[in-house]
């Protein structure tokens, strides 16, 4: 992403990050169960880099805990949105983390989780997945106003995960540069994207060997519709880069799919429409608002 206008200096000096209260969008939007559906087309993009493939390839569980993984890093989501001051925390500790994880290619390149360009990225394509579930699953496509608010807030979000400030996009047409850019120049059909797309369809890895007879036809019944979804929310150029065949038929059938899941799950209570974690501070924020009203309504 080329930086003009303002100087270096002033794109690099990033505010203090602040944390996320009721009000916002994400606030409303990213405990959502069907969320997750859009962020593992975000996940595939992420391990097409050539430097975070590498690492996830050598460096992580996903292969033999895909359960686990996937619990891990959407309770760590969720507390960068709900966590208060904990976010703050939990963007350093994701920070420290990462640090000593470096992999080495097959053409002897070292590559670093926690260099400037992959670590931007990770975060970046959460607003490509914030934006492809606002399309497929909310009652109607985001307004201009809508957008322009989901991305201010994915940007304050780069500063929890202190993203160096200059790789932040200013505005969205910048950001469709950079992305676009990205995903034609700079991503690879990593094989660690295409391990994940094949383990989406099949019984996790750790099923008991007596579960597995009854998880496998409604894990792999779902494990498809999850593949297909994840193939369909992906953009054109990065699934032709991964070889993935996607036609008019199947993008009518997976806005057929999304449109029934979005209204299906909007029909349900809240404790089942949200992540765990997203439920408990949405909970506690409505009952820190009618403590502070009683208070202010108290006698004098």
């Amino acid at each position: 992403m080329t930086i003009t206008g303002e100087s270096r200096n002033a794109r690099t000096r990033a505010p203090a990050p602040v944390p996320f209260r009721p009000g916002s969008i994400l606030w409303d939007t990213i405990g959502l169960h069907t969320s997750v559906l859009a962020a593992n087309s975000a996940f595939v993009l992420q391990t097409m880099h050539p430097s975070i493939g590498t690492v996830v390839d050598q460096r992580s569980r996903f292969r033999v805990d895909p359960v686990g993984r996937a619990a891990r890093s959407f309770a760590s989501v969720q507390t960068w949105i709900y966590g208060g001051e904990e976010a703050i925390e939990e963007g350093l500790r994701l920070r420290e983390m990462h640090k000593s994880l470096s992999a080495v290619d097959e053409e002897g390149r070292t590559h670093h989780a926690l260099s400037a360009e992959p670590w931007a990225w990770v975060h970046l394509t959460g607003f490509y997945a914030a934006v492809t579930a606002a399309r497929y699953f909310a009652p109607a496509e985001p307004t201009p106003e809508e957008e322009q608010q989901i991305f201010d807030e994915f940007m304050r979000l780069g500063r929890i995960l202190r993203v160096p400030e200059r790789m932040l996009p200013k505005s969205i047409p910048e950001y469709w540069v950079y992305f676009d850019d990205m995903v034609e120049n700079t991503l690879v059909p990593h094989r660690v994207a295409h391990d994940v797309l094949d383990m989406l369809d099949r019984v996790p890895p750790g099923t008991p060997a007596l579960l597995r007879p009854l998880a496998a036809p409604a894990g792999l019944a779902a494990g498809r519709l999850v593949r297909f979804i994840t193939v369909g929310t992906l953009p054109p150029a990065a699934r032709d880069k991964l070889g993935l065949s996607w036609s008019r038929a199947d993008d009518r059938r997976l806005r057929v799919v999304c449109r029934t899941i979005a209204v299906t799950t909007a029909r349900l209570p809240e404790r089942l429409r949200y992540m765990p974690i997203a439920y408990r501070a949405r909970q506690a924020a409505r009952a820190r608002q009618r403590l502070d009203q009683a208070l202010a309504d108290r006698p004098l």
